[in-house]
């Protein structure tokens, strides 16, 4: 029996940072849980496309742009299960074990992972904290935490959509709160963003976005004001 997930990683010039996932990623194929792994390049210029070739991983390219990148990468992919997860996170131990037990006893859910940033501070905990609580009551998780799920729900859910930003929002909306379940592991994601547009003023930016989603606003319009 062939493995059933294959994994998704979007990229732009993140070869610096992928290290640690693709490492772990290796984990869950020897373990016989990863099929493959797919780069959907959005135009780097760094050498992950030769980090890719090393790996044996598929790689694809096009414009930039998260729901274009992960809707090519979706497009290519041959396993069951999806999983799309961003180059600068890190998987806990534990989540193959995790991983595997959706995929044996929820084939009609989605599912997301717990948040955490690589910084042990307030802001850190505090915006991670909130993260998951939205997710638990509203189910409205984002692209860093990771969304695994079956490729026949992805296509009856549509995918992701070809647009700049808000792909996140847009496919879990798609999906309902029925459909969305929160794994018993904790991701961690980079802090980088948050360091350098500082915690609170990227934790509002974020929310005006997608407030501006939901009144209906044109996502090209958004990622303008986002930039």
């Amino acid at each position: 029996m062939r493995a059933r997930l294959s994994v998704v990683t979007p990229t732009l010039n993140a070869a610096g940072a992928v290290a640690p996932l693709f490492a772990q990623l290796a984990k869950g194929a020897v373990e016989g849980l990863v099929r493959e792994l797919v780069v959907s390049d959005g135009g780097s210029t760094d050498d992950i496309s030769e980090i890719a070739e090393q790996l044996g991983a598929r790689f694809v390219s096009g414009d930039a742009g998260r729901g274009g990148q992960l809707r090519r990468g979706a497009a290519v992919a041959t396993g069951e299960w999806l999983m799309f997860i961003h180059a600068d996170s890190e998987l806990p131990d534990g989540w193959i074990q995790a991983v595997e037990a959706h995929l044996d006893s929820e084939p009609d859910r989605a599912a997301v992972f717990r948040l955490a940033f690589d910084q042990n501070s307030f802001s850190a905990r505090w915006v991670a904290g909130w993260a998951n609580l939205r997710t638990r009551l509203f189910a409205l998780p984002y692209g860093d935490q990771a969304l695994l799920i079956s490729r026949r729900l992805y296509d009856a859910v549509g995918g992701y959509p070809d647009i700049p930003i808000m792909e996140d929002v847009a496919i879990v909306r798609a999906l309902g709160r029925k459909r969305l379940k929160v794994l018993p592991a904790t991701l961690t994601t980079s802090a980088a963003k948050y360091r350098r547009d500082g915690w609170l003023r990227r934790g509002m930016k974020n929310w005006r976005c997608v407030a501006l989603y939901f009144w209906g606003r044109d996502p090209r319009k958004i990622l303008e004001k986002y930039q």
